[in-house]
């Protein structure tokens, strides 16, 4: 295993060499290397959701070429490299896991895990609840993160009924809402939406992602049933339909 990840290492330093590296390689940064990384995050993802080892494999092969892709930018300027990476976090998984790695006994739940995390963010100069929860999420997982970071200090709904009511409260909002404001507002319906899902202990991002998945695979089983006519039919007829592919699925 370690020869080959010599060998991609060697790689990376040969396509961002000055003199016969590929110019592409050679012209990218970090600003331009990030949108790439999470994307292939995303397929990672995607693969584990298809169920394709395969797939997977490749995934994680691309996601780890990013991963040393930055480090041998980083390396280059002198500023960390991959051993460096390595290390840190090596070095970061036996902190969290005093139990097994420190004799420390007791076992890792959720809140052991958060109040380690909270002790090294503290060590960082943390001096607020919400340090350290990345812009660059996705807006629900982000909004998800801040709901459980403030809960975590006492500020949460301590039912499913508050935040149900803010829903219907940001919907009137919403509705009541001019031009200048509607975005505003919809982001509000939407945090309130996150929050009320996260009271029923659901994770936001794999409640929409399973939705998203029921969506698309109703409406090509819609478009099958229409044998591509489905632009051309009225909206009753494509309720019909859409009523027709859940009585098949129930």
């Amino acid at each position: 295993m370690e020869s080959q990840l010599n060998r991609l290492l060697a790689i990376m330093a040969t396509l961002r060499d000055p003199d016969r590296g590929c110019e592409w390689d050679l012209a990218q940064d970090f600003a331009s290397i990030a949108p790439y990384t999470i994307e292939e995050a995303y397929e990672v993802a995607d693969a584990i959701e298809r169920g394709s080892m395969a797939d997977l494999r490749e995934e994680l092969g691309d996601l780890l070429l990013q991963v040393v892709f930055h480090a041998r930018m980083a390396e280059e300027e002198k500023s960390f490299s991959f051993e460096d990476v390595a290390q840190a976090i090596a070095d970061k998984m036996e902190a969290r896991h005093p139990h097994i790695f420190a004799g420390a006994g007791g076992q890792m739940g959720e809140k052991r895990w958060e109040e380690l995390k909270e002790a090294e963010r503290a060590d960082k100069g943390s001096t607020s609840a919400m340090d350290g929860v990345a812009l660059a999420l996705p807006a629900l997982l982000r909004a998800e993160k801040l709901q459980k970071r403030a809960a975590r200090v006492g500020f949460d709904w301590p039912d499913t009924q508050g935040p149900a009511a803010k829903v219907h409260e940001e919907l009137e909002e919403l509705a009541d809402a001019d031009a200048d404001h509607q975005v505003e507002e919809a982001g509000d319906l939407l945090f309130a939406a996150v929050n009320v899902v996260r009271a029923y202990g659901v994770a936001p991002e794999d409640a929409l992602r399973a939705a998203n998945t029921k969506f698309e695979r109703r409406f090509r089983a819609m478009e099958h049933k229409a044998e591509g006519r489905f632009p051309e039919l009225s909206l009753d007829d494509q309720e019909q339909l859409w009523r027709a592919v859940k009585e098949d699925e129930a």
